[in-house]
């Protein structure tokens, strides 16, 4: 089966339970992880066109919703129904449109949204260069990504006790949560497969983006990279 099928049958199959497995799993970090990347996202008094990529069950979407001004509008975007379909619950009453995409083959014409997020998602594409280049093709000229990926501690302890945490602990919390001893196998897995700054920072400048850095949080647990175009 192809990645992406199988990331949507993944993510279908765990979309009522995820939230309580991400706050739970994360101890709530995940909350104060968002509050910064909309402070990334919502910097200017005026309306703002967003797009969030990879949207899940629209936690980042929301927030940023509710933070931008009157006036803006956030779109966010998924190829899980299952995940959208909690999404849509939760949005309802903001300005927020939640659809089914592909974000490697976004269908958005170029230059259309202010900024552009990713919050847990991007580590997941099929291909990660092309989706890139897709977020940046969508972005007006001067626009903004923001990306929270979930990430690893550098420290040699502190990484072993993330990988006993990761490997032994979290399947067992979403096996109890969903059924679903195999997806919290994938996640965790997928994690440490996905490049660290010193690889990810030049893969965002060669998809078009003038500027990238990178922040970690949580002694590394998770990175916030912002990209101007």
């Amino acid at each position: 089966m192809p990645k992406k099928e199988g990331i949507r049958t993944l993510f279908d199959s765990i979309a009522k339970g995820y939230d309580r497995f991400n706050h739970l799993s994360s101890l709530n970090a995940d909350k104060g992880w968002r509050r910064k990347a909309v402070r990334a996202i919502v910097d200017t008094r005026e309306p703002l066109a967003v797009l969030d990529v990879a949207t899940g069950t629209a936690d980042l979407a929301i927030a940023v919703a509710k933070k931008a001004v009157e006036g803006s509008q956030v779109i966010g975007v998924d190829l899980s129904e299952g995940m959208l379909e909690v999404g849509r619950k939760k949005a309802e009453g903001l300005p927020v449109t939640l659809q089914q995409g592909d974000a490697e083959a976004l269908s958005f014409a170029d230059g259309t949204f202010d900024r552009v997020s990713v919050a847990f998602g991007v580590r997941n594409f099929e291909n990660l260069s092309l989706g890139l280049r897709e977020m940046c093709r969508v972005l007006k000229p001067g626009g903004r990504l923001v990306i929270l990926e979930l990430s690893y501690p550098d420290n040699h302890f502190l990484l072993w006790c993330y990988k006993l945490y990761a490997f032994k602990i979290l399947p067992a919390i979403g096996t109890r949560l969903t059924g679903n001893r195999g997806a919290y196998t994938y996640l965790p897995d997928s994690i440490l497969k996905f490049p660290k700054p010193p690889v990810f920072l030049p893969m965002l400048r060669e998809a078009g983006f003038s500027s990238a850095k990178s922040r970690s949080l949580t002694f590394g647990v998770c990175r916030m990279y912002v990209a101007e175009k």
